[in-house]
Parts: C-alpha cells; sequence; structure tokens
C-alpha cells in the first residue's frame, strides 16, 4: 500500500487519505464476510447448535488478534500455505472425475454432431442440459 499511495501522492496530494479509507473498508468488509461464511460452513458441517457457533466465533476472534498483532510477510505466507492446501483437494478431485467428465464431453459432442439441439434451462440455481 505504500508504494500506491506514494504513486498516487506524486498526481493528487490527499489521494492517500482516500486509499486508507478503501483499503480500511475492503479490509473490514472482507472480515464481515469471512466470519459470516465461516460460521454456516460450520454449522453445515457440524449442525446449528449455540455452543458451535459460539466456538467458531472465539476462534475467528482470536485469529484476528493474531493476524493483527503478527508480521505481514508471516501472514501471507501463512494464508498462500492455506489456498494451496484447499486447492489440493481439488486437483485430486478433478483427476478423479475426468474420465467421467470424459465420456460425457463425448455424448455431448456427439448430439451436436447428429444435430439434436441442446438448450439450457435454469430450474432452481441448476442448470439442466436438455436435448430436442
Amino acid at each position: 500500500m505504500e508504494l500506491t499511495s506514494a504513486a498516487f501522492a506524486s498526481g493528487i496530494s490527499w489521494f492517500p487519505y482516500v486509499l486508507a479509507v478503501a483499503v480500511f473498508l475492503f479490509a473490514y468488509s472482507t472480515l464481515i464476510t469471512w466470519a459470516y461464511y465461516g460460521i454456516k460452513a460450520t454449522t453445515y458441517l457440524f449442525g446449528e447448535h449455540d455452543w458451535i457457533e459460539l466456538t467458531f466465533k472465539l476462534i475467528f476472534c482470536g485469529f484476528v488478534v493474531v493476524g493483527a498483532s503478527a508480521q505481514l510477510s508471516n501472514i501471507i505466507s501463512f494464508t498462500d500455505a492455506m489456498i494451496l492446501s484447499m486447492g489440493i483437494p481439488n486437483i485430486i478431485g478433478l483427476y478423479l472425475l475426468a474420465p467421467e467428465i470424459k465420456a460425457d464431453m463425448k455424448a455431448y459432442i456427439a448430439k451436436i454432431k447428429k444435430g439434436i439441439k441442446i438448450s439450457t434451462l435454469t430450474k432452481n440455481g441448476a442448470e439442466l442440459l436438455i436435448a430436442r
């Protein structure tokens, strides 16, 4: 943020203040969003109980304190490692489901080559492929 602030300050003297407010609002909204979706995911996995939500909130607040007091380089390294750890199961899932996806793609392309019209409909937020 320092480099961006200095770059904008060279052209617009008051812009670092605007940038500071924007960064604060982005950080605050990120905290709120991660807390909300974290509680939703936790209650989905473990059930909707008050003690589960309270435990999540306490752990979340504890990590906020740790994150605010730790060095930025350590936080970035930890964040990168956690994002990588989320990617590994997804990559494994891609490899496991690749044969099924390949078979579905072959069937889809075969229908297109036969001249069967393929249209998509949305029902309850899910897309359905309909061959006509």
